[in-house]
């Protein structure tokens, strides 16, 4: 049986990875900023826009995040109608955001007493990775959890990797950034 899933962001890399898991049968509940660009996305995939974080995480296992910036993350966790307002117990945030490795440790510590982990996933690959489903994911955290989550992000990836723990993520995407190109990081991972 699927999970109940929630994507919040819905940009240029957003939309379709959303949209990707509409076409693979998930039930998506969706949220953004401008409620146009929800409006938007109901055109063309099967979903439920939300009004606010808090709501889509009462309705949602599994909320998938992907926006700006560590500030984006925490407003979307902790504001009035936030995340963490009504997410229930045992879920998994999942993080394509560009963040630092820090933040992800720090709202893990936030959310333990809730038993929810934060998975920290940046991709690799752009906006026409994301339009044809062939991003790559490189996920710290907790290993039981990524294990959980791997097939939902198979959904719009070609490759994923467990990088270790929270933090690891944006350590690696960095590297991949600064000393790599996408296939060099691919080839090489799959060689460890």
């Amino acid at each position: 049986m699927n999970k109940s899933l929630g994507f919040i962001g819905l940009g240029v890399m957003g939309y379709p990875m959303a949209g990707h898991l509409s076409k693979d049968g998930h039930s998506v509940n969706v949220y953004n900023r401008t409620k146009e660009k929800s409006q938007k996305w109901l055109k063309h995939f099967s979903g439920r826009l939300c009004t606010s974080p808090a709501e889509l995480a009462e309705d949602s296992e599994i909320i998938i995040l992907c926006v700006g910036k560590d500030s984006d993350i925490l407003e979307l966790i902790n504001s009035d109608q936030g995340i963490k307002e009504s997410i229930k117990d045992y879920s998994i945030i999942i993080d394509h955001s560009t963040t630092s490795a820090e933040l992800p440790i720090e709202i893990n510590k936030q959310l333990k007493s809730k038993n929810i982990t934060f998975l920290d996933a940046p991709v690799s690959g752009g906006q026409a990775g994301a339009e044809a489903g062939q991003l790559s994911v490189m996920v710290g955290g907790d290993k039981k959890s990524f294990n959980q989550i791997e097939d939902i992000i198979k959904s719009y990836s070609k490759f994923t990797k467990y990088m270790g723990p929270s933090g690891s993520g944006p350590v690696s995407y960095t590297h991949l950034r600064a000393h790599e190109t996408e296939a060099d990081l691919v080839c090489r991972l799959l060689l460890e």
